[in-house]
């Protein structure tokens, strides 16, 4: 017998778990909630849709999928009491959501745009809730549509989360830095591309730390110099110069710029 999903939030994160769960054998979304009618008329699923908290219905697991900061706030408006409500966030604890229902966390360890497509039985799912029985229905719902769901505690969660920032969001903005030093060079981004992809290709296999190259890493000060000149009067100079000495310093280089 299917087990039933409903979802709070229409969003990025919630279009790609419906997506997952349609797929799945064992569990189907019957329902999606958002308080705005317009994003649930982008919502591209023939199921129940509706912005009327009063209209939801009876299911196994409820799925908040709505930004961080909402997410407190949003579960105490839930208006039925001792089901099985979850939220997808990395970094809210599970025990501020509401004390009416049973709690637990479903964080999908990916990024999430609309219209990249992913494979969800590669993405971690982080899971976490109070009850045994709890517990053993989100690791039903995890394997349906992920090879790697993992036991976590909110705290390991927020490192998680943390770590995921630096490593995906910072990363990005790093690609963006590069990408406006080439462009006030009338160059284009895709001739960094290749080193980009090396890069990623090499961790699969090798660790961070082994990975390394480049002037910080080798101790060469002269071109580390030289970059820091052609940085001069540009935005990026302090970021430049924090993740040098950084990198300085974990392979233990005596310089600080």
């Amino acid at each position: 017998m299917m087990k039933s999903v409903v979802l709070f939030g229409a969003g990025n994160v919630a279009t790609h778990l419906c997506k997952a769960i349609h797929n799945s054998n064992s569990f189907e979304v019957i329902q999606v909630y958002s308080k705005t009618k317009e994003t649930l008329d982008d919502f591209d699923f023939n199921i129940d849709k509706t912005n009327d908290l009063s209209s939801i219905k009876k299911a196994s697991i409820y799925i908040i999928a709505i930004p961080d900061d909402a997410i407190i706030d949003f579960s105490r408006k839930i208006p039925f009491k001792n089901r099985l409500v979850v939220h997808t966030s990395g970094s809210v604890r599970m025990e501020k959501l509401s004390e009416n229902n049973r709690k637990g966390v479903f964080y999908p360890l990916q990024t999430f745009t609309s219209n990249a497509k992913v494979n969800f039985s590669e993405i971690p799912i982080c899971i976490e809730t109070y009850h045994q029985e709890d517990l053993i229905l989100l690791q039903e719902l995890g394997k349906s549509i992920s090879n790697n769901v993992q036991i976590v505690t909110s705290t390991q969660r927020e490192h998680i989360h943390l770590s995921a920032v630096i490593v995906n969001n910072f990363v990005n903005h790093l690609y963006l830095i590069g990408q406006d030093l080439l462009m006030n060079q009338s160059l284009t981004f895709d001739i960094l591309k290749p080193l980009i992809f090396e890069t990623a290709t090499k961790i699969e296999n090798i660790s961070p730390h082994n990975t390394q190259t480049g002037p910080a890493k080798r101790n060469d000060l002269k071109t580390i110099e030289k970059q820091l000149h052609l940085l001069k009067d540009s935005p990026y100079l302090e970021i430049y110069k924090k993740i040098t000495n950084s990198i300085l310093e974990k392979y233990k280089h005596q310089y600080e710029l």
